[in-house]
């Protein structure tokens, strides 16, 4: 059987913390969050990633407001991060697409 580098160990218990915390109470949240984290995260810059796991700190309506466009953070990492998620969303069919 072969065994995993510590790094590679702690890169695949990050990797699921942020699939759990990127889980949400929400229905649309997952349709938005989920994805992109599966499909566009290992491929962001480290202060695009920092952004991220800060973003999925945030209040579940907090996020609601920012992924539907309703209103767009005031902070520019945020917003950036949210808008990557939102356009994300839009160009591969997941969420506002399918319904959201």
């Amino acid at each position: 059987m072969e065994q995993s580098s510590p790094a590679a160990s702690a890169a695949e218990a990050e990797r699921k913390r942020l699939y759990w915390h990127s889980r949400r109470g929400m229905w649309e949240l997952d349709l938005l969050l989920l994805p992109f984290l599966e499909h566009r995260y290992d491929e962001l810059g480290d202060e695009d990633k920092a952004s991220y796991r800060e973003l999925i700190t945030e209040e579940d309506q907090d996020l609601f407001i920012w992924l539907m466009r309703r209103e767009w953070p005031e902070d520019a990492r945020r917003r950036r991060i949210v808008q990557m998620i939102v356009e994300y969303a839009e160009s591969s069919g997941h969420g506002h697409n399918r319904g959201l």
